[in-house]
């Protein structure tokens, strides 16, 4: 598969499918592989394309700062080397926040928005609690197999941990395949989330929007979302309401069936 260069960087992407383009943008210590069986279910009605956000998977790890702003533009360069102009985006937790960056330095390459699990950053984002933050950064000494069901327990909940369903069971297998994110990359990343603040400008965002929120999220309380509809105008709104974050998991038939309605309603 391919990767764009950017001056000293490779973004590293995918495609599936050939009919119109859908743009997937991680989270967190997240990439292509976390999109897995969303991309199966979507790349039969859309051309999906992902990609690896710097500091993770097989993009390029530099140790410096990163923003969310240089992901947006890695996320438009993606649509460049795809031969994309305009794309349906679909952005999680920190790939929610890349996804409204995005449509506001480049408008015109969006033209719909699923917001999932995520905030719009600065003095107006409610926090979780210090010890979430805390815990999903600390991962010294720990295996990857450890610091995966240590994750886990932050960004599910315990009833969906204790079904150990298929769909957990694969999770588990993709993240142990995929590249392992060194430290100073999970760190450069959360640096990013916490200096990033649109709050002020997404009311700038003139796309149709789907905020989507989980109400037993603990790293991005749902709040979050219920301020991203005050601020983005005529958005569409759906709660998960036994869902912790990783909604795409959790929720995955849902969820699939959600953005996939929403954006072919928009077609």
């Amino acid at each position: 598969m391919p990767k764009t260069t950017l001056g000293d960087l490779r973004i590293y992407w995918e495609s599936y499918g050939k009919k119109e383009p859908l743009l997937l943008i991680s989270g967190v210590s997240g990439g292509t592989w976390s999109w897995e069986e969303s991309i199966e279910a979507w790349s039969p009605h859309f051309r999906v394309i992902v990609f690896d956000n710097i500091g993770a998977g097989r993009s390029s790890k530099p140790n410096r700062p990163y923003t969310i702003e240089e992901m947006a533009d890695h996320a438009a360069a993606v649509l460049d080397a795809a031969g994309v102009r305009r794309a349906g985006v679909v952005g999680l937790s920190m790939g929610g926040m890349i996804a409204q960056e995005l449509t506001l330095r480049h408008p015109d390459r969006v033209h719909g928005l699923v917001l999932g699990c995520t905030h719009c950053g600065g003095s107006q984002r409610i926090p979780p609690h210090p010890n979430v933050i805390q815990r999903f950064a600390n991962n010294k000494g720990l295996s990857p197999e450890e610091i995966i069901n240590k994750n886990l327990e932050l960004l599910v909940t315990p009833q969906f941990l204790r079904g150990e369903s298929d769909a957990l069971k694969r999770y588990k297998e993709r993240q142990l395949k995929a590249p392992l994110q060194p430290d100073y990359a999970l760190k450069r990343q959360l640096d990013a989330i916490r200096r990033f603040d649109a709050c002020e400008r997404i009311g700038d965002i003139q796309v149709p929007t789907l905020i989507l929120t989980a109400e037993r999220d603990i790293l991005v309380p749902p709040e979050n979302g219920r301020l991203l509809s005050i601020h983005i105008p005529g958005v569409a709104e759906k709660s998960f309401a036994n869902a912790g974050h990783l909604i795409y998991l959790e929720c995955a038939q849902d969820f699939n069936e959600t953005v996939m309605k929403y954006f072919r309603n928009k077609a």
